[in-house]
């Protein structure tokens, strides 16, 4: 891998990373376009001001990570039978996104915007969802989450049996 100060500022476009570990890189006003992160080490990786457009991240590991702190424009990323746990989405605008077959533990999605985000397979134990934007979300195939529709917007979401039953917690009301 290059030397850390390489990748602060500098942009990388079609290009792949597989197998590498970023983690602890500081990645600050890096951009990204159209690239992929294929079995990477992202965990604590500073993304302070980092671009992120049209990058796939398949079976990485990312633990920490702040994706808050990302630049907002143009965002656009996808995960893929990805570990994802302890990281911040708070406040981004993340519509269509998809976390497949990825396990997104303990994630902060406060006040994001996921409309048409797609969850399939993944498992979002612990996860975090307030004041979050969750219009036609998908989650249909995931597990372990936990939503109150009274403080998320929910309108178009899909859910299934039994998960969707985590929906009535919030509520108290007991399911027999």
């Amino acid at each position: 891998m290059s030397a850390l100060s390489e990748f602060i500022g500098q942009t990388f476009e079609g290009r792949d990373f597989k197998g590498q570990d970023f983690s602890g890189v500081v990645l600050t006003r890096a951009v990204f376009i159209d690239c992929a992160f294929v079995d990477c080490n992202l965990s604590n990786a500073k993304l302070d001001g980092c671009s992120l457009r049209g990058v796939r991240f398949v079976g990485c590991k990312a633990i920490g990570l702040a994706f808050s702190s990302v630049n907002p424009l143009m965002l656009d990323m996808m995960f893929e039978n990805c570990k994802l746990e302890i990281c911040d989405f708070g406040g981004l605008k993340m519509r269509v996104t998809r976390f497949t077959d990825c396990a997104v533990r303990r994630c902060d999605f406060q006040n994001a915007d996921l409309t048409e985000a797609d969850f399939s397979g993944s498992d979002l134990l612990g996860s975090e969802f307030r004041h979050t934007i969750l219009s036609k979300a998908d989650f249909r195939t995931a597990r372990q989450y936990f939503l109150d529709p009274s403080v998320n917007r929910v309108k178009g979401a899909k859910f299934s049996y039994p998960e969707v039953l985590g929906l009535l917690a919030p509520f108290g009301v007991v399911v027999e």
